[in-house]
Order: C-alpha cells, then structure tokens, then sequence
C-alpha cells in the first residue's frame, strides 16, 4: 500500500493477473475524483487516474535497490511526464497548496502622459487646439 505520510514520492508496483508494472506517487499531485488517485505509470510513461479501492490491495512498495534501478531506468520520463502533468493542472495546485505556487509580479499600470483625451472631428478637426485658443480668462 501506498503511504506518502513519509516520504514525498512513493515508489511501488502495481501486480495484477495481466502482469506487474512500477507505479510512483507523487505527494504533490492534485486530489483526483472522489476515491480515485494518480499514479505514473512506468509502463505506459504517463500520468494515470486509478480507482483506489481496485488497486489499493495490489501494489507493493519497492525497497531502496529497486528505486534506485527505477530511478535509473525511467527517471527521465517521470520527470519529464511530472512536469507535464503539473503544468496541465498548475490551478488545481496552486488552489491546494497557495505557498508553492510563487507570486506573480505586478505589472506596473501605464501612466497617461495626458489626462484629457484628444478630441478630433470626423473630418480630422483637432477641437482640442481650438478650444484653447478662443478662451479667455
């Protein structure tokens, strides 16, 4: 069984009748549906919602050696499927867990160099000129 409570990223294998596949768990993953969890699929190289209760009873976590091997052999599309996954669901992220999405930086407003705007005729008139030269105080 699956326990992240120790470690971050949890490393296993799923066995079943059709044969045993490494699965990973990552602690950072998004909460799936009601009852159901995300996995990686070493076999498959991506990011898989489970029923939790179907594979719960089958998967087995792996001892220091095997990680080590997993690390090795599919390190790099784990990764590489981590970051794509996150990516796809960086708001359901950032809404669980709002110290590890980093501040955007604010954009400082433009500033108008005028306050008034230029008022202009459809025949290309610039009433704007014309007003201050026929007032008078």
């Amino acid at each position: 069984m699956y326990k992240t409570t120790k470690k971050p990223v949890w490393y296993g294998e799923l066995r079943t009748a059709r044969g045993n596949t490494i699965l990973i768990h990552d602690k950072q993953f998004p909460d799936a549906s009601a009852g159901r969890v995300y996995f990686y699929n070493a076999t498959r190289e991506a990011i898989i919602e489970y029923a939790e209760d179907i594979v719960k009873p089958n998967l087995h976590e792996l001892d220091e050696q095997a990680i080590t091997e997993v690390d090795k052999t599919c390190g790099a599309a784990w990764f590489a499927a981590r970051e794509e996954f996150m990516a796809k669901h960086q708001g359901w992220v950032e809404a669980n867990n709002p110290k590890s999405a980093a501040a955007a930086p604010k954009k400082p407003k433009a500033v108008p160099e005028d306050d008034e705007p230029e008022l202009e005729s459809a025949d290309g008139d610039d009433y704007d000129d014309d007003w201050s030269d026929d007032y008078d105080d």
